[in-house]
């Protein structure tokens, strides 16, 4: 459906694209490292805000008298927030300029973090983190369409991959720092540890980062009605993802409200993206075969990287019994992994197809989720080393590319809004696969737990000679042969139940694994990186000895007087 631009929109978008391409051009090379560094530190303050105070609940639940199951708003509260803010940052940061909109949102988040450590009961938290995840959400996108922006050429990937890195390590590290701060001082410094980056953001960004300039006509005709159903659909749809396994789905009457509004809204906000002028999303950009399969990418992505922030914390945890420390140690390698292959990886993107670097690193996802289907009860940071290297090495070839060849040939009027839904491709996948592990855990433990329990029967002499062994241990101690009985068949059944988790976690990440395999075949699809304006260039046809006999034929076959047609002369002044 072609829809028509009002001009001066276009104008407008066309006249920012040029002078963002100037003002670039003008700055120096240290000057774009460090606003750039700037960004990708905003970019990684929003993400370690998702799961710091993950590992730190029972102690907010304390200071805030809140139960667990309350408690979940914490976080839900934020990344709701946050995932209806990222597509609108195309939008604001038009009206307000790129530097604007990250000083404004570094600022608020920063004033956010100090009303969070302030919170003085869980109705205030829930609300303080909803602003923090509002101001933050805008510093995500930001950081990724300036990747594109400030870097040219083969720049591009290797900016990228820093942005990338800040986003896959904020959230691998963040519940290790939480456990940290709580157990070393209290968790109001969870967010008071926001205060010094967020300062130094809001206050440097002004100064270094001149890409473009605040247009206030943007809010005249802005697609409002748009922005009002895309916050209801995905606020919706967010609150059934995180909450949905908790209730058992749509079994409970608010998951199933949730979940038909989010998708009447949705549709609503689709026909209305396709047939409004201006749309607050473009929607249209995914007609680019390149930007359309990006997204997918970024979806899996996202699902692959947060499902496991979500898998091997709560293994280790509920299998294992680790505190947040231990656990934060067992999964440092994946950080330190993905450290080491950001230098490799900027070496190959200049050199090789970004194509291959990212069928490579969709496969190393894979072969990682693959090497945690055969998980053992005894697995600690150890027998997790392989399988962590694998996704440590991942993350920084796969994530840039998808960034660099999905952003990278867009026009630049088109950039920002396009930026934002791919950044909202990859939270959505994140929150998709969270849900979807939940309820495989809870599904799949159930069913494994009955299948190990048909096998422990009386007719089952080895399960009988276990029982009567552990029971003679207990009676033993107890000198009760009725308590030591008890106590044998709950020691079996905690042991039958931990040993179906296990079996559940490897059908977690067996799911995960079939994912990233559906999509390495697919990356040959996407065309190779050429910038917007060569694309636009026609190659030369090659001129063959035949086609200029057929040419010079043609050419004697046009009377002479209408070979050669005189340009027609202006008229002369008569003397």
């Amino acid at each position: 459906m072609n829809v028509a631009i009002p001009a001066n929109a276009a104008a407008s978008a066309s006249g920012a694209a040029g002078s963002a391409h100037r003002s670039t051009a003008r700055l120096s090379s240290g000057r774009k490292v460090l606003a750039f560094g700037l960004m990708c530190l905003g970019c990684f303050i929003a993400f370690l805000d998702i799961q710091i105070v993950s590992a730190s609940s029972q102690q907010i639940g304390g200071g805030l008298s809140a139960s667990q199951d309350e408690l979940s708003w914490v976080p839900t509260s934020y990344l709701i927030a946050e995932i209806i803010v990222i597509p609108l940052s195309g939008w604001l940061s038009r009206v307000m300029s790129t530097r604007w909109l990250v000083a404004a949102s570094a600022a608020g988040f920063t004033v956010a973090s100090v009303l969070c450590a302030s919170a003085w009961d869980l109705g205030s938290m829930i609300v303080f983190r909803a602003l923090q995840g509002f101001f933050g959400g805008s510093m995500i996108p930001t950081a990724y369409t300036a990747s594109v922006i400030l870097f040219p050429g083969k720049q591009k990937a290797v900016a990228a991959s820093f942005v990338t890195a800040a986003a896959g390590l904020a959230p691998t590290v963040g519940p290790v720092m939480g456990g940290w701060i709580t157990d070393s001082w209290s968790w109001q410094w969870l967010f008071y540890v926001n205060i010094v980056p967020g300062l130094l953001v809001a206050s440097l960004i002004p100064i270094l980062v001149k890409i473009d300039k605040p247009d206030l006509t943007w809010l005249k005709g802005a697609d409002y009605l748009g922005m009002l159903l895309m916050a209801i659909s995905l606020g919706c749809l967010d609150y059934v993802l995180e909450e949905g396994a908790r209730w058992e789905w749509f079994a409970d009457d608010t998951i199933t409200t949730c979940a038909w509004i989010s998708g009447l809204t949705g549709i609503g906000f689709i026909i209305r993206c396709l047939t409004f002028a201006c749309p607050v999303v473009d929607l249209r950009a995914l007609a680019s075969r390149n930007f359309a399969l990006g997204c997918w990418f970024s979806f899996v992505t996202g699902v692959g990287q947060f499902s496991m922030i979500y898998l091997i914390p709560t293994f280790l945890g509920s299998v294992r019994g680790f505190n947040p420390w231990q656990i934060g140690v067992a999964i440092l390698s994946v950080g330190i992994f993905q450290l080491c292959t950001i230098p490799i990886y900027s070496v190959f993107a200049n050199r090789v197809d970004l194509r291959l670097l990212l069928m490579f690193g969709l496969a190393c996802y894979g072969m990682s989720m693959w090497l945690f289907t055969s998980m053992m009860n005894q697995w600690g940071w150890k027998e997790m080393l392989l399988p962590l290297a694998f996704r440590g090495v991942a993350s920084p070839f796969s994530s840039p590319s998808t960034v660099t060849l999905t952003l990278g040939g867009l026009p630049p009027d088109r950039l920002k809004s396009a930026s934002g839904l791919f950044s909202l491709m990859r939270s959505l996948g994140g929150a998709l696969g969270i849900a979807a592990c939940a309820t495989i855990l809870n599904d799949r433990t159930n069913l494994h737990f009955l299948r190990i329990a048909e096998h422990w029967t009386s007719a089952n002499a080895q399960f009988m000679n276990l029982l009567q062994g552990i029971a003679a241990r207990y009676t033993q101690v107890s000198g009760d042969s009725v308590a030591g009985q008890a106590a044998a068949l709950k020691k079996l059944w905690l042991l039958a139940y931990r040993e179906a988790q296990v079996q559940a976690f490897a059908d977690a990440f067996l799911a995960i694994a079939l994912c990233f395999a559906l999509c390495v075949p697919m990356v040959p699809l996407m065309r190779k990186l050429v910038s917007p304006g060569l694309s636009k260039i026609k190659p030369l046809a090659a001129i063959t000895t035949r086609r200029a006999e057929d040419r010079a034929e043609r050419l004697c076959t046009i009377p002479p007087n209408v070979r050669i047609m005189p340009a027609p002369l202006g008229r002369t002044r008569k003397s």
